[in-house]
């Protein structure tokens, strides 16, 4: 079985989100990179599927010279190689779903071996780009099935489970199909000492590619209001137990 996940480099975020001065991007100065943990799960997924069926694993992502790290990390839990398609797409540069799924359909396209499973997560963890796998899949003709929390492989084709509320829906589909994971589909494992060391000798294929003109525009990002109140100086001795009482009433310990 041959197994392609795509991933992608997103700000590790703190405790609070810094835009940049033009409010376009985030301000990723003084931030590490991950990989989002709907993707985690994605290359986990992989990993156990040729644990089962054997095959191969190969790791695609759209990003910078920097995003080799990733690369590297998940070549360490199991994948066998990776190709890099290395252009300037971070901060105000970032390559729209679009782009980005046309730049990965080429990639796909232009290898000497045909993808029986496509599989990324359902969103990047930083722009929400929910829209990649959808177009992906209608570029390459493939069917996709989306959300997936459940995932196995049998009879020439992919059955995925899907939780809506409180039941699971089943899809199926015939391969090779495109699948985009939701986090919870497994628990990723860590890369060990001896997948890591192996993973420096893994290959990871360096692509040079120009990102297409956005044709989604953004107008700009906005950060949440915080909800947290902070502490509330109720007063001090005999006085502030008249307002304790209200506020245990306003809460429902009191009625």
């Amino acid at each position: 079985m041959e197994i392609c996940v795509c991933i992608k480099r997103v700000p590790l975020l703190g405790s609070s989100i810094v835009l940049t001065d033009d409010g376009m991007a985030i301000d990723t100065k003084r931030l590490g990179f991950t990989l989002s943990p709907h993707e985690e799960c994605a290359v986990e997924a992989a990993v156990q599927l040729v644990e089962q069926h054997g095959g191969t694993i190969t790791l695609l992502c759209l990003g910078t010279a920097e995003a080799e790290e990733q690369l590297r990390e998940q070549l360490a839990i199991g994948a066998d190689r990776a190709i890099l398609l290395q252009a300037a797409v971070e901060g105000t540069n970032e390559a729209d779903p679009q782009a980005t799924a046309e730049l990965l359909a080429e990639a796909i396209l232009a290898e000497d071996r045909e993808f029986d499973l496509i599989l990324l997560g359902s969103e990047s963890a930083d722009t929400a780009g929910y829209q990649t796998g959808i177009r992906l899949a209608h570029r390459l003709g493939r069917p996709i099935i989306t959300n997936a929390k459940g995932l196995t492989i049998g009879n020439g084709e992919v059955t995925c489970e899907r939780a809506v509320g409180s039941t699971r829906e089943v899809y199926r589909a015939p391969l090779p199909a495109i699948v985009t994971t939701k986090d919870g589909l497994n628990i990723p494992r860590y890369p060990s000492v001896p997948g890591r060391i192996k993973a420096r000798k893994k290959p990871v294929e360096v692509r040079e590619v120009s990102v297409p003109a956005a044709r989604l525009r953004k107008q700009r990002l906005v950060v949440p209001a915080s909800q947290a109140k902070g502490a509330e100086d109720l007063g001090t001795g005999a006085a502030a137990a008249g307002r304790i009482v209200e506020v245990m009433r306003q809460i429902g310990v009191l009625t």
